[in-house]
């Protein structure tokens, strides 16, 4: 479950990281009892990235153009998402800007502690100059000064950045985190620093053990989705929105990319869940198999999905099997496609199927060959449509002219 900034900052505040005095904008003519000093920057709310690229982050100089900024960043949706509140902050002019966090690495199984002195990271060169340390036992302030000395830094910059790294490590361990990140991390020219940026990320698994983060989660379902709250379903592993595509992806990337690619088609996304890890709900191991199978059913279950677009890239485990749990998806299924009675207004009577997505299926990679031609005989054979792409801008395509097709069929 990923939090939104004003909410990182919230908690960053609390345990003593250092942040600007910032505030909460609803409406734009909150602008009007703003309590903080302009010149300001006002930040959208939203979970997609990037949003400074696209005009979702704006400075003000005065009350009339914070207004106007407001008004435009509450009308600009990224990756298909409108914000519905943004954050006011104190602009600062920073003279370097660091990149900090502290990660769950799942590899060895335990945190590490992420820094670099360019907050602005080439990720596939960010080897070269991303310093890290390992916490092997319990923690002490012997990391982070670690972290600190590592990433070249002395006397009072050492120490200021020490202690965030720190108050981070303290914040991680209590909230139950998978992630927690400092982008950027401002320094000024006296060496205090600033967190201009932040980014948490919840284990979904202990979501159950904090009220405060559950009731969050609640909130976040049901502000953007008309279905009843699903704990499987958070921002990080999934994504819940309230279109007609969901999205089965291998990646958080994968499942991220194919996302806006929908939306740059003019599709609406619905539930996007990552099958690499397994759902917060499950009592013991699973199989990517098994994860699959049961997003399906998930998607199956939600009366507002018309296409499902499953995006599988790379290597998987246990490919045939994978095959199998698309394919058997449809049999399955197609007893459950009884008529239905649906009485008009006027009181006449109309027939149509039970609702069933259809499938537009990517699988890019050579081991995938066998997989997407036995998937592609299926179609032949069934009154169940299941498209089988390698092209993954021909699949987004594909899935959001099946989508149209479906909302302008009369029953």
């Amino acid at each position: 479950m990923e939090l939104l900034e004003y909410q990182v900052k919230e908690w960053f505040r609390e345990i003593g990281i250092p942040v600007l005095p910032s505030q909460k904008i609803e409406h734009p003519t909150d602008l009007k009892r703003l309590k903080i000093n302009y010149p300001i920057v006002l930040k959208s709310q939203v979970y997609g990235g990037e949003r400074a690229n696209v005009g979702g982050v704006r400075f003000a100089e005065t009350t009339i153009d914070a207004i106007a900024a407001a008004q435009s960043i509450f009308n600009l949706p990224i990756l298909g998402e409108l914000p519905e509140v943004l954050l006011a902050e104190v602009k600062y002019d920073a003279e370097q800007e660091f990149y900090l966090a502290v990660v769950l690495d799942t590899a060895v199984c335990r945190p590490i502690l992420l820094g670099c002195t360019q907050a602005d990271i080439d990720w596939e060169s960010a080897g070269e100059k991303m310093q890290h340390v390992v916490v092997e036992q319990e923690f002490s302030p012997f990391y982070a000064r670690r972290l600190a000395l590592k990433m070249g830094l002395q006397g009072a910059l050492m120490q200021s950045v020490s202690a965030v790294v720190e108050k981070m490590y303290q914040l991680f361990v209590e909230k139950d985190l998978d992630l927690v990140e400092i982008n950027p991390l401002g320094v000024s020219s006296s060496d205090q620093v600033m967190a201009l940026n932040g980014n948490v990320n919840v284990n979904e698994r202990a979501i159950a053990r904090h009220p405060d983060l559950a009731e969050m989660a609640r909130k976040m379902v049901t502000r953007h989705s008309n279905i009843d709250f699903k704990p499987h379903l958070g921002n990080w592993d999934g994504v819940e929105l309230h279109g007609k595509i969901g999205i089965l992806g291998n990646g958080t990337g994968s499942v991220l990319a194919t996302l806006d690619l929908v939306v740059n088609a003019g599709g609406k996304p619905g539930i996007c869940l990552n099958l690499r890890h397994g759902f917060p709900t499950d009592t013991s191991p699973t199989t990517f198999c098994d994860r699959l199978d049961k997003a399906l059913n998930i998607l199956a279950g939600d009366k507002s999905i018309q296409v499902i677009l499953i995006n599988f890239l790379g290597s998987l485990p246990q490919v045939e099997e994978v095959v199998e749990v698309i394919a058997n998806y449809v049999p399955h299924h197609k007893n459950d496609r009884k008529p239905q009675v649906l009485r008009s207004n006027n009181g006449s009577k109309s027939r149509r199927e039970s609702h069933l997505p259809r499938l537009v299926v990517r699988l890019a990679g050579s081991e995938f060959d066998a997989a997407r031609k036995y998937l592609a005989t299926i179609k032949t054979s069934s009154d169940t449509s299941i498209v089988v792409i390698e092209n993954l801008d021909e699949a987004v395509v594909e899935a959001v002219r099946l989508v149209k097709l479906t909302s302008h069929k009369k029953f």
